[in-house]
């Protein structure tokens, strides 16, 4: 039996993305709606079938099964919940609901649990969060973590789909950012706190101790725009509770479904964002001791931004369901 399925943002990078992850996971597709926030496409493919986008509206909200929204922060906390009301479950992309204590924010290989059976708007967490916690949760399982430091470099194209004009066309002043991109890297993502800190790195803080359940692990982040159109890379390094040993480190990161270990430098193996670019694999390299902290790691963590840090995690959440 097919699904019902609805995405709002339909014509973004990461709405684009959902149905081309739908198509390649096979998911069984009876009927599908495609809503667009704004001026754009009129129409969308799902496999070779042509598929109009509407403008979304209060007066025009289907029964679904599933509801997957990519449509900034208003738009979802406006029209989510009519979705949910209707019984569908919602997907959504954006910060509206990761820190309510009663929506579960998900990352399948990780916290599947977090969603109860009442539960029907789910949040996706920030493409930074997932990728990282995808290679830390394994280590935090096993050895436990008791500081993150992440310095994140961040692709254009998580800003959306005009911020790749910006970089491919070497728009001068851009259009997207406060400063040229090409050939530049912005250390500031999201708006400034008090605290020094960005929105962006409050993010990565505050969705990691709610993912992992843990209130107690200390994560400082500093995170960057980068002239790359595809895949986030970051800079991590742990401070784990108990000793360790690289070759277990390694060991336990391969075991984990979802991450691939790319660690051999002296022969020119390690993570870089084309290598991740449009794979659902998490890439790891660069394992080595850190001299700071005592039972230090430091590491190298590549993903895409599009797919496994949005379009992906959000299929493969509707697809406990299923």
């Amino acid at each position: 039996m097919g699904h019902r399925i609805a995405i709002v943002g339909a014509t973004g990078l990461v709405g684009e993305k959902i149905l081309q992850v739908l198509e390649e996971h096979k998911v069984t597709v009876d009927n599908l709606f495609l809503f667009a926030t704004g001026k754009g496409k009129k129409e969308e493919f799902f496999g070779n079938e042509k598929i109009e986008v509407y403008p979304i509206d209060n007066s025009k909200i289907p029964t679904v099964d599933f509801a997957f929204f990519s449509a900034g922060v208003e738009i979802p906390r406006q029209y989510a919940p009519l979705f949910a009301e209707k019984g569908g479950i919602v997907i959504d992309n954006s910060p509206a609901f990761r820190e309510e204590d009663n929506t579960p924010l998900v990352i399948p290989e990780i916290n599947p649990d977090a969603i109860k059976d009442n539960d029907r708007i789910i949040a996706n967490p920030n493409c930074s969060t997932i990728i990282t916690l995808m290679a830390v949760y394994p280590i935090y399982k096993k050895w436990g973590v008791k500081r993150m430091v992440a310095s994140t470099y961040q692709a254009v194209s998580g800003a959306g789909r005009d911020s790749l004009l910006d970089l491919d066309k070497k728009i001068n002043p851009p259009k997207t950012f406060p400063f040229q991109i090409d050939k530049n890297l912005i250390p500031h993502i999201g708006k400034p706190l008090d605290n020094g800190f960005t929105t962006e790195e409050r993010k990565m803080a505050i969705e990691t101790r709610k993912i992992l359940s843990d209130n107690n692990i200390k994560v400082s982040a500093t995170c960057v725009r980068v002239p790359v159109r595809f895949s986030h890379s970051i800079s991590l390094t742990l401070e784990l509770e108990r000793n360790f040993n690289l070759d277990e480190i390694r060991e336990t990161l391969k075991s984990f479904a979802g991450i691939i270990v790319f660690d051999d430098p002296d022969s020119g193996k390690y993570p870089h964002p084309l290598l991740a670019e449009n794979r659902d694999e998490v890439f790891v390299g660069r394992i080595r001791k850190d001299p700071i902290f005592k039972n230090g790691i430091s590491m190298w963590v590549v993903g895409d931004n599009i797919r496994k840090g949005a379009a992906t995690n959000a299929v493969q959440i509707a697809e406990l369901f299923m």
